[in-house]
């Protein structure tokens, strides 16, 4: 019996996925790899981070368009699976925002990150 849990997320871009891990400190394996759970078991992912926990880790893999956290948080146990997903959502919304506004010619002038967790970004375009 798999111990394997599938969380299906809004992330649909592997760049930004893997700089919002590595922004976490997290050093992000990417390929055809595969996570480990309860009693050796494996499954196969597209990037995998390891855990502090012996024989666990984690993992996203695609499901049609986006990507899905896999896990067996059994063996996870100094890591919040929400907390994690929620910060892991967080990064990967603001590489994203940060990429397509300097692609529009914008540049962060200030960011303030609030007690809740909330980032503010003071952006300037420059008009020639």
């Amino acid at each position: 019996m798999s111990h394997f849990t599938r969380i299906k997320t809004k992330l649909a871009k592997k760049e930004y996925l893997m700089q919002a891990l590595r922004d976490m400190g997290y050093q992000p394996i990417e390929g055809s790899v595969e996570i480990r759970g309860f009693s050796g078991q494996r499954t196969a992912v597209e990037v995998m981070v390891h855990t502090k926990n012996p024989g666990y880790d984690m993992g996203f893999r695609k499901a049609g368009e986006v990507y899905e956290l896999v896990a067996d948080w059994y063996g996870i146990h100094d890591i919040n699976q929400d907390t994690f997903l929620n910060q892991v959502q967080q990064k990967y919304a603001y590489n994203t925002v940060m990429s397509r506004m300097k692609e529009q010619g914008f540049e962060a002038v200030e960011e303030k990150n609030t007690q809740d967790n909330t980032i503010h970004i003071t952006l300037r375009r420059t008009v020639f």
